[in-house]
């Protein structure tokens, strides 16, 4: 099968189209033959290196962690799947590899794709829907008017996660460009910030929880609007050594990271704010519970551009450019 790979971790550079081995289907997986895989930052990063002390890959590797397609093979175990249904998934970390014609996947992270979207808009929404679930349901177990700060509302994240906090009743602000408000304001965004010449940390108090996609800066900034017993939840780092024992990590790599968020997480206890960092994780249970939220239209996905398979390399540019309105997505077929 064709896919993109790197061979070794690079800064700069494209990502290379080469034949690849169809994956081996293990007796918990259905293999799905790709139409539309999902571009997102984590894809650049694992490219450059930046997370190979937490994700430590075998290389050469196919890169891509959002998948829509039709199921073509099932493992003997498989219960939940058949030849032929359309599903979407993000697959498990290590397992990752949707830049691809083909993709195995354990059926626990897999669930059916809602009727009522194309190929293109569901490959564009299990990483960043999962990661919004998680932050606000898992994590914040966010309520009935609560204040909810989302950083980056018109990203990959922040589209879906304005739409799903909306739903459980928050109030919400946000950050954008002047050109990004119309987009806010039909997503359920309550108040939308010019990033460009106000600050937020000089508009917003009292919140009840910040999801922090940005820089260290930001994250900052953010502690200051949190009122005592809020929620500070980083996507975007630093993480901390809860984190690496979730992920089982050595201990040159706790002591590493508890060395990097020592500062934020010291300055979080002392102001009674809860600070943690969420890396999201696979889960076909919670996606099923987000395609009922699609098939409902209380959430609909944002799709800026659509790539085709041999264009890969410039969508990734494309995301890494920081310009995307929600999400972008390569039709594979």
């Amino acid at each position: 099968m064709k896919a993109f790979v790197i061979n070794k971790y690079i800064k700069k550079g494209s990502l290379q189209l080469a034949e690849m081995p169809v994956p081996e289907v293990k007796d918990n997986d259905v293999l799905v033959d790709v139409y539309a895989a999902g571009v997102n930052l984590l894809d650049s990063k694992i490219k450059t290196g930046e997370f190979k002390l937490i994700l430590p890959y075998k290389l050469p590797l196919i890169l891509g962690h959002d998948v829509a397609g039709i199921v073509v093979k099932v493992g003997k175990n498989v219960k939940n799947f058949k030849v032929g249904d359309e599903v979407y998934a993000r697959p498990a970390d290590h397992r990752i590899g949707t830049f691809a014609e083909f993709i195995a996947i354990d059926e626990r992270d897999v669930a059916l794709k809602p009727k009522n979207i194309s190929m293109e808009e569901a490959a564009s929404i299990p990483l960043v829907a999962l990661t919004a679930w998680q932050v606000l349901v898992e994590r914040a177990q966010i309520k009935k008017g609560e204040k909810v700060f989302i950083q980056a509302g018109s990203g990959g994240v922040g589209t879906i996660a304005i739409q799903l906090a909306k739903y459980f009743g928050a109030t919400v602000a946000t950050t954008a460009s002047a050109k990004s408000f119309d987009l806010l304001r039909e997503l359920g965004a309550d108040l939308i910030i010019d990033y460009k010449n106000s600050d937020f940390e000089n508009r917003l108090s009292n919140y009840d929880v910040v999801l922090n996609s940005q820089d260290q800066k930001t994250l900052e900034k953010s502690l200051k609007i949190l009122k005592s017993g809020g929620k500070l939840i980083s996507i975007s780092g630093p993480p901390t050594p809860d984190f690496a024992k979730e992920i089982k990590a050595p201990r040159f790599v706790k002591i590493i990271l508890s060395l990097l968020s020592s500062g934020i997480r010291k300055r979080s206890k002392n102001k009674n704010v809860d600070y943690s960092f969420l890396f999201m994780k696979s889960s076909g249970q919670q996606l099923s519970e987000i395609t009922s939220l699609i098939e409902t239209k209380i959430i609909k996905p944002t799709v800026d551009k659509v790539f085709s398979f041999q264009e890969t390399n410039e969508a990734l540019s494309y995301v890494e450019s920081g310009r995307a309105k929600g999400k972008v997505v390569i039709k594979i077929k």
